[in-house]
């Protein structure tokens, strides 16, 4: 007769015990059990008799003919197989966690990354490294800032005015790229591959909100001030491809990275101003944005290794 479990006993049961019972499962035979763990036959009998005294369920009907499983040990014996293989790939697993072969990074990435860079980046890097999934998350900076606080992200693929990335971070520069104008096709200024930079800072503006982009924002702003020229915002939204729909329905140009322009919307096309001074033909720097990837550092600028893989992985895609 089994006595009744003791009260959390099960989980004093050690793997040792499990493997016992495997042996005993397998070969059906107490002797050819130990034989094969290379024990004496008493301490597995024992074993055997404490573990259902612990579980309190028989796990094999004796007799001195023959051994076999009840129906509790039956429906044991694939649950103490896959343990068995989960415990033993346990230190390759681990050792594989600390060079970074396997575990999570969460990524979030501004919209303009999402048009080229980014589809490309994830495959190439599930091909390099299969067992580190990616989560990925669209956000823009103020978003991504927000979530870093709060330890909701690992990285994130943010835009800015060059050399203007948020204080804090870690950064890697991935590009650098112009601001190009978006406008209507309809429009007068769209007929010209070029569109003189006098008549641009007369047209209604849609811009994205300063909170999103700082640094970007202000050198649009500053480019209309340096001109003598107070710009006309007359909408504002977050998404770059808002933005374009808005230009496409005649509320205003816009200025956009060049990566957008990977964006087509029918009815609108993308041109470059002609940034020269009226007098003296003097050139005007033209704002230019630049993506960056940013990661908080840990003591001694020490990341997670599933992390360090990827910034490793993006290094190399750029140059960097």
């Amino acid at each position: 007769m089994i006595d009744e479990p003791r009260p959390g006993g099960a989980a004093w049961v050690e793997l040792r015990v499990w493997r016992q019972f495997l042996a005993v499962a397998e070969e059906l035979h107490f002797g050819r059990a130990a034989q094969r763990l290379h024990l004496t036959q008493p301490p597995v009998t024992q074993a055997i008799a404490q573990l259902e005294q612990t579980l309190g369920v028989r796990l094999f009907d004796r007799t001195r003919r023959r051994v076999a499983l009840t129906p509790a040990g039956e429906a044991l014996l694939p649950e103490v197989r896959e343990l068995l293989a989960r415990a033993q790939a346990l230190p390759a697993r681990a050792r594989a966690a600390a060079a970074g072969e396997v575990g999570r990074v969460r990524l979030a990435f501004v919209s303009t990354v999402g048009f080229e860079r980014l589809p490309t980046w994830v495959r190439d890097f599930h091909a390099q490294s299969p067992s580190v999934s990616l989560e990925l998350v669209e956000a823009t900076g103020d978003v991504q800032l927000e979530a870093f606080a709060r330890g909701e992200i690992d990285t994130g693929l943010m835009l800015h005015s060059p050399g203007q990335a948020p204080v804090g971070l870690s950064r890697l520069a991935v590009s650098e790229e112009p601001l190009v104008l978006a406008l209507p096709a309809r429009h007068p200024l769209a007929r010209t591959p070029r569109v003189p930079l006098a008549q641009v800072l007369e047209q209604p503006l849609v811009m994205f909100p300063r909170r999103i982009l700082p640094s970007l924002h202000d050198a649009v702003l500053a480019l209309y001030r340096a001109q003598g020229v107070a710009p006309r915002i007359v909408q504002e939204a977050i998404q770059m491809q808002t933005i374009v729909n808005l230009v496409w329905g005649g509320l205003g140009l816009a200025w956009v990275p060049a990566s957008v322009m990977q964006f087509r919307r029918q009815g609108v096309v993308y041109r470059q101003a002609e940034a020269f001074e009226p007098l003296g033909r003097r050139r005007v720097t033209l704002p230019a944005c630049e993506t960056s990837l940013v990661w908080p550092e840990g003591e001694n600028g020490e990341v997670p290794p599933a992390l360090g893989r990827f910034i490793d992985f993006v290094r190399a895609q750029v140059g960097g």
